[in-house]
């Protein structure tokens, strides 16, 4: 037993030896791995199920997503076969018959709609139908498209549009066939247009449209233009260059068939916390006219328009800006788009100025220099400032001691400053600007040094004194004789004499003003809580300076009076009074408010008058009529959108005959006829907005009103934000609305702009009344109006007119309707009165890459208008 039971253990021994023997090991065989197809794993999910088959297919329901590398697949319903490595994705249909979950692939940045997609990720190719993707400013889409192994797109039936319904687009180009590169271009062959799902007779047999999420170099299409002295020509056409992200230039070029071109250049350039601005010089030749005839011109005219602005973070202590137009007279009237500006039309002077300013806050001192140039179209003359150099110091107390102790003395609050003026300018035509000499230009320097105090007596009374020095430089004078036979003074010869010249004057004053205050309550008021204040402020100031006869010469008139005249006359300074002054200036002010308790017992201040002041002055130097006319001064808060200003001047002095009967200002004041000063004149204007908002304050219901008092700063309807720790204002667009009907609703956004504008002179053009000793007075006075409704979200109308009732002719008028075609925009303008009658009528794309896609017609243009 034992040895069977041995012997049968070790037979079982042996058997599993020679099973272990028999056994067939893994690693003793090669290992076969499995060929990886793709080079990343594809990450799925599914917020419903995923369903695995034989055969190495995944289906994965309600709302599927499927990652690989950058390439991203959403569909309600995604079919994969992982041996395969293709993935099919499509929509269903709700129970309403509404699809949902349609295929949306990306590919990196580019998004992809459509209907069914089939995609192999080894291949990187995909079968889709309904395609739509969005290149640029426009839609590409397709019925059928293959994409190829570097993201191209090869599709039949497509359509390119840039309106955002590209479902049922409002027009489009249809594309036979097309090859799109996303976000590079797209090439087709044979298209026509199609508008409103009408095809158009407008075919090209191919065209290409380049795409950049960047801005890129490209030719600029020209507009045809048709002017009766010109001819034919082509406008606007030229090359924009995408220089770098800094800068850019565009060049375009007018030509006509009669021989007249124009070539301009527009740059804008941008530093971020630097700088910003825009550089444009053009330079045109209009020739009118048959050539060999006498009606034939040629002009040739040059404009420069630069602006330049500088970042407030860039330089703390130093500015520079520029602001220049500058144009030869005939610019304006030669250029053909300004025959269609109103603006410019009317514009008679231009102004350019470029400025520098450097400060030293710890000298107290400014550096400032400007170069100024106006020009006035109506005569062609200039007046040009180059340069103009300001020198500041700002006010110091010598006096003031480092280290102070105990009460500031009175030394201590004089102060001083110094003020220094150097320029340089000539007056002259602009075709003669650049062959002037050194000569005609008149440079001088002006010194001002102003020396003051305030100091205050009895506790009430504020007392100013001080003293002012000015001294000019000057480099030449102008010596004259007067002429018996002509009875003027004329130039003599060699009379401009150069040299250097101080033309020095000094002056004084003193002035001394107090507040009165008055509390008083009205008589005609029951409530006691109702207070009126009154602020009386009297102010008397004297005014000194000695006469600088030095700087006179004398001269006897034809009449043998002595009459005098200056050498340093016309001078940039001027030059100081032959005759010294002494004049007593006097003011007083008023100024009224109520005080009152509301409802809820808070204070709440009216101004009822807001400055009520009269100012007279006499001069004490004068041998004849002493006292100034008297002006008076009234400024009343009507609302807290309007002041109402009125200043009014009354003459001191009655007219009176002289020997031959003209009438002349007499010695006598009016006071000695027992009359108040003669009203000499007044003009103001007036201007006020109307819109939807003032018709709800005016005729609303009360509670409205009392809703929009209370309502919170942060409604929904409060137009303001706040970005980045400040309020900032933005406008609001109002659009026109519709009831439940989807009729709509008469509640139009409008504004209506109205300003009229008066003024009462005397009119010395009429006989004067003998017994008053007034002449009679003349009004001029005339209204304007400018506005804009929005007739519906599509449909807007602007105007701007106006009526002269001196000349009783309105004023130059314009009318503007445009109407919104979604991707399209049609406007028609129209001047029917004025000086100037056109009409411009214009459809064009919204869309900047189809900004040749247009269609223009309005008036011929004509050279030969009389503009002044």
């Amino acid at each position: 037993m034992i040895a069977s039971n041995t012997a049968g253990t070790d037979s079982l021994q042996n058997g599993r030896d020679s099973l272990k023997a028999d056994t067939v090991r893994i690693d003793s065989l090669p290992v076969v791995k499995k060929k990886q197809p793709l080079d990343a794993p594809v990450v799925y999910e599914s917020n419903d199920s995923t369903v695995f088959v034989q055969g190495g297919n995944a289906t994965l329901y309600g709302s599927g997503k499927v990652n690989y590398q950058k390439i991203e697949l959403t569909a309600e319903v995604i079919s994969m076969n992982l041996d395969s490595s293709t993935v099919h994705a499509y929509g269903i249909k709700d129970s309403a018959g509404v699809e949902k979950g349609k295929p949306v692939f990306k590919d990196g940045d580019t998004a992809y709609d459509t209907e069914t997609i089939r995609y192999n990720f080894k291949s990187k190719k995909a079968g889709i139908t309904d395609i739509v993707t969005q290149q640029g400013e426009g839609y590409v889409t397709g019925n059928k498209a293959k994409k190829g192994a570097n993201d191209e797109i090869f599709m039949e039936d497509g359509r390119y549009t840039t309106c955002d319904h590209h479902d049922h687009p409002h027009f489009y180009m249809q594309l036979t066939r097309a090859k799109v590169r996303p976000k590079k271009n797209v090439v087709t062959g044979p298209a026509y247009l199609v508008v409103e799902d009408v095809p158009l007779p407008i075919a090209v047999p191919f065209f290409f449209f380049p795409f950049s999420s960047s801005y890129s170099s490209g030719f600029i299409m020209p507009t045809y233009m048709d002017d009766s002295s010109r001819g034919f020509g082509l406008a606007e056409g030229g090359y924009y260059f995408a220089i770098s992200d800094l800068m850019d230039l565009k060049m375009t070029a007018d030509i006509y068939t009669k021989g007249s071109w124009r070539l301009s250049g527009l740059t804008n350039y941008n530093r971020r916390y630097k700088y910003s601005g825009t550089l444009q010089a053009d330079y045109q030749v209009t020739k009118t006219g048959d050539k060999g005839m006498s009606d034939y011109t040629v002009a040739k005219d040059f404009k420069v328009v630069w602006n330049h602005r500088q970042d407030a973070k860039a330089s703390p202590n130093s500015t520079f800006s520029a602001s220049v137009n500058f144009s030869t007279s005939s610019y304006e009237r030669t250029n053909v788009n300004n025959l269609y500006n109103s603006q410019l039309l009317t514009q008679n002077t231009k102004t350019s100025s470029i400025s520098y300013s450097r400060s030293f806050p710890d000298m107290g001192l400014t550096l400032s220099g400007t170069s100024n140039i106006a020009q006035t179209m109506r005569d062609s003359s200039i007046a040009v400032t180059l340069p103009d150099l300001n020198i500041t110091l700002s006010r110091l107390f010598p006096f003031k001691r480092k280290k102070a102790a105990g009460e500031e003395r009175w030394y201590e609050k004089i102060s001083l400053s110094y003020t220094g003026r150097l320029t340089n300018s000539i007056r002259t035509k602009d075709d003669r600007l650049f062959k002037a000499g050194i000569s005609e230009w008149e440079n001088a320097m002006n010194h001002n040094v102003p020396v003051s105090a305030t100091f205050t007596l009895f506790k009430y009374l504020q007392v100013s004194p001080s003293v002012n020095y000015t001294e000019r430089w000057y480099t030449r004078k102008i010596n004259q004789e007067y002429n018996m036979d002509t009875r003027r003074l004329e130039s003599v010869a060699n009379d401009s004499i150069n040299g250097f010249y101080r033309v020095s004057n000094y002056s004084a004053s003193l002035s001394m003003s107090t507040k009165v205050y008055g509390m008083y309550k009205p008589l005609f008021m029951k409530k006691k809580e109702i207070q009126i204040r009154h602020v009386f402020t009297p102010q008397v100031s004297l005014s000194g300076a000695p006469g600088f006869s030095k700087y006179w010469e004398e001269y006897t008139d034809y009449n043998g009076a002595t009459q005098y005249y200056s050498p340093f006359s016309g001078q940039p300074f001027g030059v100081p009074s032959r005759q010294g002054s002494g004049t007593v200036n006097f003011s007083m002010a008023n100024n009224f408010e109520m005080k009152y308790k509301d409802k809820n017992d808070s204070i709440k201040k009216v101004s009822l008058i807001d400055d009520l002041s009269a100012n007279m002055s006499y001069n004490m130097a004068a041998k004849e009529r002493p006292w100034s006319d008297l002006s008076l001064n009234l400024r009343l808060k009507l609302s807290k959108s309007y002041t109402f200003n009125m200043n009014a001047q009354f003459a001191t002095y009655a007219y009176t005959f002289d020997k031959s009967g003209t009438v002349v200002t007499s010695n006598r004041t009016e006071w000695s006829y027992g009359r108040f000063g003669r009203f000499q004149g007044y003009g103001s204007s007036f201007n006020y907005t109307l819109n939807n908002d003032t018709w709800k304050k005016w005729f609303g219901p009360k509670d409205e009103k009392e809703a929009n008092k209370k309502k919170p700063s942060g409604d929904d309807d409060d137009d303001s934000e706040e970005e980045d720790g400040e309020a900032t204002t933005t406008k609001k667009v109002e659009k026109a609305k519709s009831d439940s009907d989807g009729y709509q609703v008469f509640k139009m956004p409008w504004s209506l702009s109205l300003s009229y504008s008066f003024n009462i002179r005397e009119d010395k053009n009429k006989a004067i009344n003998r017994h008053s000793m007034r002449y009679p007075y003349s009004y001029t006075h005339n209204i304007n109006a400018n506005g804009n409704v929005k007739i519906s979200n599509n449909w807007s109308f602007s105007f701007n007119s106006g009526y002269d009732f001196q000349a009783k002719e309105i004023t130059q008028t314009s009318c503007t309707v445009s109407r919104d075609l979604h991707c399209f925009n049609l406007s028609a303008s129209l001047s029917p009165f004025g000086r100037w009658k056109y009409y411009n009528v214009t459809i064009r794309a919204n869309a900047s890459i189809l900004q040749d896609l247009k269609y223009e017609q309005r008036s011929q243009t004509q050279s030969n208008i009389q503009w002044y």
